[in-house]
């Protein structure tokens, strides 16, 4: 007989998620934000790697976000395929007071491209927005390249909390929608899919999972 936990029995899917991008961006105090409702102001670096769940709920099911952080910098570079592997979300993240980190958005896209197992769901996300004053990216950018690639958009502030409930939510609930015309497409046929399951990591195949349309990238996530 198989033993399961509580939590086990009530969880519907989980999905893994990365957070991307150059160090001091604010990708772990995005983190604490969205798992725990946490800011710290003097956090120092990310060192190796390390994840946290947070449950949100899509039309009565559960589902659980593993979101992954880890440390921009260079030296921390050895952790790059096994963090990549499996996940099926991203947020790219970037600090719109600092430009140089908007500007290697490109190179972190592309790692998350080359080394992740299929085509990721991934939102742009300018980090910092309450740092209106010291704005080096404006909106109109970051949209710009969020439409260009193909990528949802949205601008958060860790330290106030504007939007980064919505930013992860979104990120979630578009692999959920995947998931789901997947699932139907499948019963539609009859046939088995790897995909239509309870409680385990979800595994969506690359060609039929592309970004959304750039109509699709969300341009409602300005300045709070």
């Amino acid at each position: 007989m198989d033993f399961v936990t509580e939590e086990e029995k009530t969880e519907d899917y989980l999905f893994k998620i990365v957070l991307v991008g150059d160090s001091a961006v604010g990708k772990s105090n995005l983190l604490a934000r969205f798992a725990r409702d946490e800011f710290y102001p003097n956090s120092k670096s990310t060192i190796g790697v390390e994840f946290q769940t947070q449950k949100v709920h899509i039309d009565g099911k559960e589902i659980k976000a593993q979101i992954w952080d880890t440390a921009g910098q260079e030296r921390f570079r050895a952790v790059t395929s096994a963090y990549y592997r499996g996940a099926v979300g991203a947020l790219l993240v970037y600090d719109i007071s600092r430009r140089q980190t908007f500007d290697s958005i490109g190179r972190w896209l592309n790692e998350l491209q080359t080394h992740s197992d299929m085509n990721v769901v991934t939102i742009l996300v300018g980090n910092k927005s309450d740092l209106r004053d010291a704005r080096e990216v404006s909106i109109a950018e970051g949209k710009s390249l969020a439409e260009a690639q193909g990528l949802f958009f949205m601008e958060t502030s860790a330290l106030d909390s504007s939007n980064v409930a919505a930013a992860f939510q979104t990120v979630v609930k578009e692999i959920y929608n995947i998931l789901s015309k997947k699932v139907m497409m499948s019963h539609e046929l009859n046939k088995p899919d790897s995909s239509s399951f309870d409680g385990k990591t979800v595994v969506l195949p690359s060609e039929d999972n592309p970004q959304p349309d750039a109509a699709e990238a969300k341009a409602g996530g300005g300045c709070c």
